[in-house]
């Protein structure tokens, strides 16, 4: 029976389970991808379990979140990160060698490779034809400890592309396309695989830009085929070698299907605050702008950045208008230094910054008060760019230089009548500078390296097992779409507590509900209520990890994103969903939910979880698997695995 293209990498890597759409599967990993503001905890949870080096076949860590050093802490961090992957076997790019995805497409990514990270934009490695999925930062460092990595098994999603981008359309605007069709909620519990002859026209890098902002559709995950253009690209990094063709079975059949012509395509952008708030350019046109930002984890790489550059030359950013560039890597910068790219975009006026996430996080290139700014960045969550109340478009990096020149929105299609259309190609052979990389050293060298914990490292905390009857108050109540920005924010000021739970713990939730982290500890224990899609975007442990230190036991919400809601199980907290949506309406904040026997009807495969209010009773669903039911009896994924799997005191034979 002809197989498409996930279903052959997944079939590869399976290691328990079936491939049913929903069923608990178990892969075999074969990269792990962690960066800092994630990885430093990941890295913490990693020693806990007393593994001596990794055990996949590449695992690489970034540093390219918090490279603002306005104190000893970040600083501190990275040389535990730095000493910690000498240690155990780690390959780790050094602050300013550029940002995790477009390092890892250029340097290590290969075809019918699963990689998992804890980046949600994990999936830019579809680029490069690699199945490459976000997770949590404990679930990464399972992995590397020789651990399967357990999920829900996706449906198929197959998108057919036809026809070829007009000019002056580029990636973003085929992935912002998806978003207006699908929303932000579209792909959950869908791997999306990209087939059909359109996808010959897109680059490597073109395809890196899709794949990274599939997560923005709640997909699991993205994949294009390893063909020519994958061969291109890895010959030209000078790893030909690894290149192999992976396609799908011609005739081959998929869950659910849809279909992009590519030349019916024009500039689109997404409006604050939702990257699906999606409409045309044309549409905007004359909006001032009063700050453009080009890079970032998408749309860094070379033709991106050097066609931003081609824009721009021989003219000049508009006299109000700060123009950022944000290389996605050191390679980056050097080819387009070596093509004059930064000679044209330092004569048009724009500030060129280091390689990194940057401003996409928070980290600094905040916007001022009521300002718009253009992004070619993959996330416009309310105040994720640091400025409360922000007002965050996303574009291509064409319509983005063609508001840099003009000062408002600007159809990058005006541009052709000052202009040729520059269109833009790889270089054939990449300037290559490993320089940056350090890697592993050999076993018995690595032995000898002594990890050094600086001061804000804190040791992970304790948590306890599911008590047996369990009473909660709801310390917050929210709406539809609450994402890890909003429970656990980022930027300059929050990060650097990353390895220090009890410090960050105190920032969580405080852009809608400043005092819950006072308000959550001053109870026994506390509940957070949500409606649909609650946790979507990052994959940060730290909105799961946080609110547990807090307190909270139980998230009870109408629907979770997937990373979230593994998440909460990781750290012991029940992940239940309303079996009547409508039931939402009737819990506010200050109420006591109470669930008798939980610990009981846990063990014992019980899906329907009631909650009593009052007098009156509210029926929840606990959709988990067998292996998550032991981690929240247990009190989180650590404990489990400390406790070799084992129920602790439950009693033997359940389940």
């Amino acid at each position: 029976m002809p197989k498409n293209l996930a279903t052959k990498i997944l079939e590869a890597h399976l290691v328990s389970g079936e491939l049913i759409p929903g069923t608990e599967i178990a892969l075999k990993i074969d990269h792990t991808l962690l960066q800092d503001a994630t990885g430093t905890m990941a890295m913490l949870e990693f020693i806990a379990m007393g593994v001596e080096r990794v055990k996949v076949e590449l695992a690489a860590q970034y540093i390219d979140h918090n490279l603002l050093q306005t104190d000893n802490r970040n600083a501190d961090d990275h040389i535990f990160l730095m000493t910690a992957a000498e240690r155990f076997g780690i390959h780790l790019s050094k602050p300013g060698n550029g940002v995790s995805h477009q390092v890892h497409l250029e340097r290590f990514g290969l075809p019918g490779k699963i990689m998992l990270g804890a980046d949600s934009h994990t999936p830019s490695a579809a680029g490069v034809g690699m199945l490459a999925i976000g997770a949590g930062g404990l679930d990464v460092a399972l992995a590397m400890a020789g651990h399967p990595f357990y999920l829900p098994c996706p449906k198929i999603w197959g998108i057919k592309l036809t026809g070829r981008l007009p000019e002056w359309v580029s990636a973003k605007d085929v992935i912002l396309e998806m978003l207006r069709r699908h929303t932000v909620k579209g792909g959950i519990g869908r791997i999306i695989e990209y087939y059909g002859e359109g996808v010959k026209s897109l680059s490597a890098t073109d395809r890196a830009v899709i794949g990274n902002m599939g997560a923005e559709l709640g997909a699991t995950t993205s994949i294009f085929p390893s063909d020519e253009r994958t061969r291109e690209f890895l010959e030209a990094q000078g790893r030909v070698g690894g290149w192999i063709p992976m396609e799908a079975d011609p005739g081959a059949a998929y869950d659910e299907y849809d279909e992009i012509d590519l030349s019916t395509l024009e500039p689109l952008i997404a409006r604050p605050s939702s990257p699906d708030n999606i409409v045309t350019v044309r549409e905007l046109a004359g909006l001032k702008v009063d700050q453009v930002l080009v890079g970032s984890s998408a749309n860094s790489a070379f033709r991106d950045l050097m066609t931003a550059c081609r824009i721009l030359e021989g003219r000049k950013i508009a006299p109000h208008l700060s123009f950022n560039v944000n290389p996605g890597s050191r390679q980056v910068i050097e080819n387009v230094a070596a093509q004059g790219g930064f000679l044209m975009l330092l004569q048009a006026g724009a500030q060129v910054h280091q390689p990194g996430c940057l401003g996409c996080i928070g980290m600094g290139q905040a916007p001022g008060t009521g300002q718009v700014s253009l992004r070619t960045f993959p996330r416009n969550f309310p105040g994720r760019s640091g400025t409360k109340g922000d007002q965050v478009y996303l574009c291509s990096p064409e319509t983005a230089a063609a508001a840099g020149i003009f000062g408002v929105v600007t159809d990058p299609r005006e541009l052709g009548k000052l202009m040729k259309w520059p269109d833009v190609q790889n270089p054939s052979t990449y300037l290559l500078d490993d320089s940056s990389i350090n890697f592993p050293l050999p076993p018995v060298e690595a032995a000898k390296i002594e990890i050094v914990t600086g001061p804000n490292i804190v040791p992970f905390p304790d948590f306890e097992p599911m008590p047996e009857d369990l009473a909660v108050e709801v310390i917050l109540k929210t709406g539809d779409n609450i994402s890890t920005d909003t429970i656990m924010p980022a930027g300059n000021k929050v990060l650097p507590y990353r390895s220090n739970i009890p410090a960050i713990s105190q920032f969580v939730f405080e852009q809608i509900a400043p005092g819950f982290a006072e308000k959550a500890q001053s109870k026994t224990a506390g509940a957070v209520v949500g409606g649909d899609n609650y946790g979507q975007g990052s994959s940060r442990e730290h909105a799961a990890l946080a609110p547990r230190y807090l307190g909270i036991r139980v998230k009870l919400v109408k629907s979770f994103a997937r990373i979230h809601k593994a998440n909460l199980v990781n750290f012991g907290i029940l992940p239940l969903i309303f079996k009547d949506p409508l039931d939402y309406d009737l819990i506010a904040d200050g109420d006591i939910l109470i669930f008798k026997g939980v610990r009981s009807l846990i063990i014992k495969g019980a899906t329907e979880i009631p909650a009593e209010l009052g007098n009156r009773t509210i029926m929840t669903i606990l959709d988990v698997s067998d292996r998550q039911r032991r981690e929240l009896v247990a009190g989180g994924t650590l404990n489990y695995v400390r406790n070799a799997g084992k129920w602790e005191d439950a009693p033997h034979g359940c389940l």
